[in-house]
C-alpha cells in the first residue's frame, strides 16, 4: 500500500526530533527546515532546506508539491537583544506562508503544532482554585507574546479553513495545543510543591500518545465543526488523572484514546513530592 506523503516543517527542532522516527514508520515522510544541522550538530541530508519566512513562495513551493498533509512545527526564536514580539510576529508570518502555499499546492490538510500557551492565562486561575478545567471552545487568552502568537496561528488557520480569502477553497487544519511532551518536568518539583506537581502531571504528554494524536489528526475522515468548517483545536495531553485541559473533543471527533497516565507513570516521584503533606 502506498504510504501517505507527509511533510514536517522545522524538522531540526525539538518537537520534530521526537516524533520523526515514529512518523517515518507510518508515512512517506518529507522534511524541511532552514538548516540541515540539528541541535546535536548532526547533518541530516534528507532535509530540504527552505526559508519559510520568504514571501516569494516560489522559492519553496516545490517542497509542498504532491504532499498530502503538512505538520507545521517550524519556529523562529528571538535573537539576542531582539524584542520578543518581533520574533513571534515572524512566526505568524511564517504560518501564513505555510497555509497559503498549502492552498496553492492542493495540500489536503495541515496539522499545526500549537501550544497550551494559547490559553495559558486560565492556568493561573486553575492553580488559584477559581477554575477546574479549560476547553478548546473557550476564548483563548494569554498574557505573553508566545501565547499570543499561538492564538494568531489558530485564528489564521480558521480563516483559511473557511476558504473566504481563497475563492472558497478551504484548507482543513487541526491545531494541537501541546502540553508537556517531556519525561523530566516532574523531577524539578520540590517536596510539598503541589501546584508545580499538578502542572507537571496535568500537562504530561507521552510520546506514543503524541504520535497517536498527530496520526489521528492526519487520518480522520472529517474534521468539520458543527458549521461545516474543517477546523479543530485539540489539547495534546495524555490520559492523566490530573488533567486540567479537556481532551473530550479529540476523543469524540477523531477517536483519540491516550494510553498513558502521569500519576501511574510518575508514581515514585509523586510519593517523594507528597511525603511531607
Amino acid at each position: 500500500m502506498t504510504k501517505r506523503k507527509v511533510l514536517i516543517t522545522g524538522a531540526c527542532g525539538v518537537i520534530a526530533a521526537k516524533i520523526i522516527p515514529g512518523l517515518q514508520e507510518r508515512y512517506a515522510l518529507h522534511m524541511t527546515d532552514i538548516t540541515q544541522t540539528n541541535r546535536d550538530g548532526i547533518t541530516l541530508n534528507a532535509i530540504q532546506t527552505a526559508d519559510l519566512l520568504d514571501t516569494q513562495r516560489d522559492a519553496y513551493r516545490h517542497v509542498f508539491r504532491n504532499i498530502d498533509t503538512v505538520i507545521h512545527s517550524a519556529f523562529v526564536h528571538s535573537k539576542p537583544g531582539e524584542e520578543p514580539f518581533f520574533a513571534e510576529l515572524a512566526n505568524v508570518k511564517m504560518a501564513y506562508n505555510v497555509y497559503q502555499t498549502c492552498v496553492e499546492e492542493n495540500v489536503r490538510r495541515v496539522v499545526v503544532i500549537s501550544s497550551n500557551h494559547a490559553a495559558d492565562y486560565y492556568e493561573n486561575l486553575i492553580h488559584k482554585g477559581l477554575m477546574l478545567s479549560v476547553t478548546s471552545a473557550m476564548p483563548p487568552f494569554s498574557d505573553n507574546y508566545y501565547g499570543w502568537a499561538k492564538i494568531a496561528y489558530e485564528a489564521l488557520g480558521f480563516v483559511f479553513a473557511t476558504g473566504n480569502m481563497n475563492n472558497q477553497k478551504k484548507l482543513p487544519n487541526v491545531q494541537i495545543r501541546i502540553g508537556g511532551p517531556r519525561e523530566t518536568d516532574i523531577e524539578s518539583c520540590q517536596i510539598g510543591d503541589m501546584v508545580k506537581m499538578h502542572r507537571a502531571l496535568g500537562a504530561y504528554l507521552s510520546l506514543r500518545d503524541q504520535l497517536q494524536l498527530i496520526e489521528k489528526s492526519i487520518e480522520a475522515a472529517s474534521i468539520d465543526d458543527e458549521n461545516g468548517i474543517p477546523f479543530q483545536i485539540f489539547y495534546g495531553v495524555s490520559n492523566n488523572s490530573h488533567n486540567f485541559w479537556d481532551i473530550g473533543n479529540a476523543r469524540k471527533l477523531i477517536g483519540y484514546e491516550p494510553q498513558d497516565n502521569s500519576s501511574i507513570r510518575f508514581a515514585r516521584q509523586v510519593a517523594r513530592i507528597t511525603q511531607a503533606i
